[in-house]
């Protein structure tokens, strides 16, 4: 249990235990000679390697060892990322298994509708003045301006005259 060990390098030591039985599993997992269940069983042992491994990383943290957690995804023998949700990763043949293939087949097709509505957004965003309409006026933005003065000056004195013609009815 990695909170009950109080000595860091008990706690080193234990965490490069796990990582030979990582890396020893998930060489082993690659053995296409593996029934499913065994595959299965192997991907589930090293999930739970990883886990522990994580628990042992937080305690040499707090007992002010290095650091070794990584923020940048976990990659497979071709580069690519190791396929996963949630925490739950799938290695070596275990990719292939049934549900796993239809589980990455439906993550795919939602993430390509993700990005097709996306597109869809994209063109609408960062748009320019034109798009607002900002730029429709011949006369420029000092000529609106001149323009919208120009009708408020005479809607204020036709007002007034309305006022003054109302006092010398009522007079």
């Amino acid at each position: 249990m990695p909170s009950t060990c109080k000595s860091l390098q008990e706690c080193e030591r234990w965490h490069g235990e796990i990582l030979r039985e990582i890396s020893w599993k998930v060489s082993k997992i690659k053995d296409s000679g593996l029934i499913d269940y065994e595959v299965q069983d192997l991907n589930n042992e090293i999930n739970k390697l990883l886990r522990e491994k994580r628990h042992w990383e937080n305690q040499i943290i707090s007992l002010g060892g290095a650091n070794y957690r990584r923020n940048i995804p976990m990659l497979d023998d071709d580069g690519k990322e190791v396929l996963g949700t949630k925490g739950y990763k799938y290695f070596g043949c275990a990719k292939d298994l049934p549900g796993v293939c239809e589980l990455f087949q439906s993550r795919k097709k939602e993430e390509e509708e993700e990005n097709v509505a996306l597109t869809y957004y994209k063109k609408f965003m960062n748009q320019g003045p034109a798009y607002y309409g900002n730029l429709d006026e011949p006369q420029g933005v000092d000529g609106v301006l001149a323009y919208e003065q120009k009708v408020e000056e005479m809607e204020w004195k036709e007002a007034y005259e309305h006022c003054i013609c109302i006092d010398r009815v009522i007079i």
